[in-house]
């Protein structure tokens, strides 16, 4: 890979609003991801939740709930870490466009009618952290300072 492609992935602001919000982003989506791929915290896990997936319309089911749980999981441990953020990021905020358009659109903005609210919540952060990346405290800072030496 090009060293130049390296330090746009890494590269980021210099301050601490990527923590701020990496880390309760990153505990939100890595818990929803264990739901879906281990039924922990009291999800279905990938049976449970792939047969969900396949009675709204997202088939095959069990790959789904694997793609689902996965970006969530593994891509909120990322972000937890600042480790390939903006990847990291992308692929969660890619997962929240498909979770309010095949799930929450329908039922309106409010919450409490299974609506948007909080997945266009997650959309926001994950869509600022794609562009801003994982900022100071972070594992990509860290790499990106010696992409820079």
């Amino acid at each position: 890979m090009n060293k130049q492609f390296l330090k746009s992935i890494f590269t980021s602001n210099n301050s601490f609003s990527g923590l701020v919000l990496r880390v309760p982003v990153g505990i939100i989506l890595s818990a929803h991801g264990a739901q879906k791929l281990f039924a922990w915290f009291g999800g279905y896990g990938l049976e449970g939740t792939g047969q969900w997936m396949e009675s709204i319309g997202l088939a095959p089911g069990f790959l789904m709930a694997l793609l689902a749980g996965s970006a969530e999981f593994f891509g909120g441990l990322a972000l937890i870490l600042g480790l390939l953020t903006r990847p990291a990021a992308l692929v969660s905020a890619f997962t929240m466009v498909i979770a309010i358009f095949s799930v929450h659109a329908a039922n309106g903005l409010f919450m409490s009618n299974n609506g948007y609210e909080f997945a266009l919540a997650l959309l926001a952060a994950t869509s600022a952290l794609t562009i801003q990346g994982g900022g100071k405290l972070s594992i990509d800072a860290l790499i990106s300072n010696k992409l820079n030496k």
